[in-house]
């Protein structure tokens, strides 16, 4: 059926000249639109709504008066950090309810350039769930760092014109925006009149007047209300994130009124595959949010039209007639109990299950991504002119951290070494991708681990390989086994390999089933935390994971060394 006819075909259903293919009767449908609960029978044919009525049909359902809200779009996530490939993702997310996601692939794309990406686009393709793209617009994510890939604004702009791209990234290079880098306004004259997804954290004033003025729209990196005011009164939409390492609705859902909530939208960013399994996706926030006295319509509104408003999606986040039959079925609105999700008006998912098949990708293309030559005890030293050190604090609620100065200890050649009375371990950044050899070193306070090590190569968002432990021993052992399994996580104890989790696809996921994943992860953290003794305030992965990320605050370590993100500028582990 050609386009004008599949339109008329449409009129004439919607006008009930003739059956459609499915009633959903006895709803009580949520109009996100009205804000209003609204009784009656859902029309659905070819996979769209059609109209709320009493029309003739080929098939009806009695919903027996369930509640029908329109399936929940997460506004910002990094697939990778589920740490499984996209198509095994969908078959965990899909019955939680979400059925549209928009990624940004900036992690795999840092390893893999646009090779990675055109992974994650076809790794999509035939699954139920929406995926919309965002072009990565920092890999890497600054200058001062090496990653497997660098894009320019040339390499994406071929993708820039796919349906399926709504714009550009997460814009982490503000310090550079702001300046008014020509590398990154090229890359946003790309995104006219697309969407340019932000990432701001405690930028303010004339900066982030600088900084929003070409266009950026969406900010996911707000950790207070007054930031998050501020942004708001630009225009801005605010994503409320709820991840592993990054928790901001308890604080920012005081943020939101009635003047406010059209403004806002839900999202993951980055969330362990546990977490996913035992919390939920987008309907966790969604929960979280009624449970903290936000009214259920409008949580739903922010995960449905919100979202899809920003990022001009008009097919989705809504029941009304041409909008996508992705629904999702509720005994009761308030605890947001999931029973049923449809997918463009097939049943996908029941009772948390997913009803369809998924197959795994051809990983081909992004597989043997480690590429590291022989690391000794040597290219671990840290040399010290004195006892006086700066030291990167972590804070186990937040991924900012402090620059602190501490005094160490230090051995008979002026070495670092680790202190079983002071809780200060030593973290190595190592480049990875076969290119600078590199190596970052740094002192990280507060992660209390001690005998043994602990190293992975997802580390955002160059993803080069971190380590991080209190003996020299077993971090070169840690790295060792990194190598042999070309990518992933390992636990060391006492000498010895305790557990480990291969990630072969780009050093950051796996095509295993995301329960594999998941207990496997959860062994692990099990002995970090048992066995070495580790801060259980924090998510000890998923800490050490950003603890390399140029672009948060306060201090972090790259591969090139101690770096002060409040300066953009390289600084001594010396303290004179």
């Amino acid at each position: 059926m050609d386009l004008k006819n599949k339109y008329k075909r449409r009129v004439e259903l919607a006008a009930g000249r003739d059956k459609v293919e499915l009633l959903m009767k006895n709803c009580k449908i949520v109009n996100v639109f009205s804000h209003s609960i609204v009784e009656g029978h859902l029309a659905i044919d070819s996979g769209k709504i059609i109209g709320i009525g009493d029309y003739e049909a080929e098939r009806t359902i009695d919903m027996h008066g369930r509640y029908v809200a329109p399936g929940l779009i997460d506004s910002h996530e990094h697939m990778e950090s589920s740490l499984v490939t996209p198509e095994q993702l969908a078959r965990v997310i899909v019955p939680k309810g979400t059925t549209t996601i928009v990624a940004d692939p900036h992690e795999i794309a840092n390893v893999c350039g646009l090779e990675g990406i055109q992974f994650m686009i076809d790794a999509t393709r035939n699954i139920p769930l929406n995926v919309f793209f965002m072009m990565p617009s920092c890999v890497p994510s600054t200058k001062f760092e090496h990653s497997g890939a660098e894009l320019k604004a040339n390499d994406i702009e071929a993708l820039m014109g796919e349906n399926i791209v709504l714009g550009l990234g997460e814009l982490m290079d503000y310090p550079g925006a702001i300046a008014g880098d020509e590398a990154i306004i090229d890359k946003v004259l790309l995104a006219d009149r697309k969407i340019i997804d932000g990432h701001s954290p405690l930028v303010t004033g004339k900066d982030l007047n600088a900084y929003v003025i070409n266009g950026v729209k969406t900010d996911h990196e707000c950790t207070n209300l007054r930031e998050m005011a501020e942004k708001l009164s630009l225009g801005m939409y605010i994503a409320i994130r709820e991840g592993s390492a990054s928790r901001d609705l308890e604080t920012l859902i005081a943020g939101v009124s009635e003047k406010t909530e059209r403004r806002i939208t839900f999202c993951i960013d980055d969330k362990h595959p546990g977490e996913i399994l035992s919390e939920g996706h987008i309907d966790y926030n969604v929960r979280k949010a009624i449970s903290m006295g936000i009214e259920p319509i409008s949580a739903i509104q922010m995960a449905t039209l919100n979202t899809a408003e920003c990022y001009h999606l008009r097919d989705i986040g809504a029941i009304a007639p041409g909008y996508d039959a992705d629904l999702i079925i509720m005994n009761d609105l308030k605890k947001f109990d999931i029973v049923q999700v449809y997918k463009k008006g097939e049943l996908v998912a029941e009772n948390g299950k997913a009803l369809f098949q998924v197959e795994k990708p051809d990983i081909s293309a992004v597989i043997d991504t480690v590429t590291i030559g022989d690391i000794t005890a040597a290219d671990l030293e840290i040399r010290m002119r004195s006892d006086i050190a700066r030291v990167i604090r972590m804070n186990p609620k937040s991924l900012h951290t402090e620059s602190v100065v501490r005094k160490v200890s230090l051995d008979g050649e002026n070495r670092f070494i680790a202190n079983k009375y002071i809780d200060i371990v030593k973290m190595a950044v190592i480049e990875r991708h076969g290119k600078s050899g590199t190596i970052g070193l740094g002192l990280i306070e507060n992660f209390k681990l001690k005998g043994g090590a602990i190293a992975t190569t997802i580390a955002h968002d160059s993803h080069n390989l971190i380590v991080l432990g209190d003996n020299d021993g077993d971090m070169l052992k840690a790295i060792d086994k990194i190598k042999e399994i070309q990518g992933g996580i390992v636990v060391v104890v006492g000498g010895k390999v305790r557990d480990y989790l291969p990630l072969p696809v780009a050093g950051l996921m796996s095509d295993a089933p995301m329960e594999t994943v998941a207990k496997k992860i959860s062994d692990i953290t099990r002995i970090i935390y048992k066995e070495l003794g580790a801060n259980r305030d924090a998510d000890p992965l998923m800490t050490l994971s950003f603890l390399a990320l140029p672009v948060i605050p306060e201090v972090k370590v790259t591969d090139m060394g101690l770096f002060d993100v409040s300066t953009m500028s390289f600084v001594d582990i010396n303290v004179e």
